[in-house]
């Protein structure tokens, strides 16, 4: 069984962008965990709470087939975090796909993931993405080998869809 991790922000992580693309991979028969700086208490900006399966800390790239960065205000906590970077380099490094929407392509691009590939973030932050070399595309999902970013709460559900494709692309590559 396909297994993905979701990292949230404890505070301020965008509702829909957490819960939309969860539900079509575990529809599909993907394991999700999701992950964060706390357990308990976790708060979307739309009010929803969640509480996190594990904590940050303890995710380790071997672990999952998936790591996504799901975004909102908070999820700039992320954006400077050497425990992040060295997460979704080692996880981009073992072919595991990478992905995040939002803001949080910016955590992706501060790791040095986004040099020279295809990217979108949420539009107030594109100039982060182009300081950090990716070609800032504008467009509602981009996927760029396993590297996988989505633009903001509109485009949740297709940026789960392109994950779901890619983790079972992977599948149709090794046979």
């Amino acid at each position: 069984m396909k297994k993905a991790v979701m990292v949230i922000a404890p505070e301020k992580f965008r509702d829909e962008e957490l819960l939309e693309p969860k539900e079509v991979l575990e529809k599909a028969g993907i394991a999700v965990s999701v992950a964060s700086m706390r357990l308990d208490g976790c708060r979307g900006t739309l009010g929803t709470q969640y509480k996190a399966d594990m904590l940050f800390r303890d995710v380790r790239s071997g672990d999952y087939d998936a790591f996504i960065f799901v975004g909102g205000a908070g999820a700039s906590v992320y954006w400077d975090d050497p425990s992040a970077h060295a997460l979704a380099v080692e996880a981009a490094k073992k072919n595991k796909i990478v992905a995040a929407i939002c803001i949080a392509p910016v955590t992706l691009a501060k790791a040095g993931l986004l040099q020279g590939k295809r990217a979108t973030v949420w539009p107030s932050e594109a100039s982060q993405l182009t300081a950090a070399g990716a070609r800032y595309s504008a467009s509602p999902v981009e996927k760029d080998g396993n590297i996988i970013t989505g633009s903001g709460p509109a485009a949740a559900r297709e940026f789960g869809e392109e994950i779901l494709k890619a983790l079972l692309g992977s599948d149709e590559e090794k046979k």
